[in-house]
């Protein structure tokens, strides 16, 4: 998958109410941005939600994410991760994020 703009990267894993929850709610607070939900396990607990899960355990490995839930917004034309933190809701990393998508 290659990353052509900025690009929120939100680690979830089974048996979490709060991935479950973030897979599910609305995204309209993320406009101007991808966001690419990654889990290291294949889980037919993805098989109800209405967007993609990518079982992608290399990439979760590489930007060193141990903990999902967890987030990690990507800036490819910088080749950088520029900013990254726990996941607790959409509300939360969208203000987390907001500096970054407005630019």
């Amino acid at each position: 998958m290659a990353l052509t703009r900025l690009t929120l990267l939100v680690a979830i894993k089974p048996n979490c109410d709060g991935c479950r929850a973030f897979l599910d709610a609305p995204l309209h607070e993320f406009e101007g941005v991808d966001v690419v939900f990654v889990a290291a396990l294949d889980d037919d607990e993805w098989a109800g939600s209405s967007r993609r899960v990518l079982i992608a355990p290399d990439a979760l490995d590489r930007l060193d994410v141990r903990w999902p839930p967890f987030y990690v917004l990507i800036d490819p034309l910088a080749h950088a991760v520029i900013r990254e933190g726990v996941v607790f809701g959409p509300s939360q990393v969208a203000a987390e994020i907001a500096q970054f998508i407005t630019r």
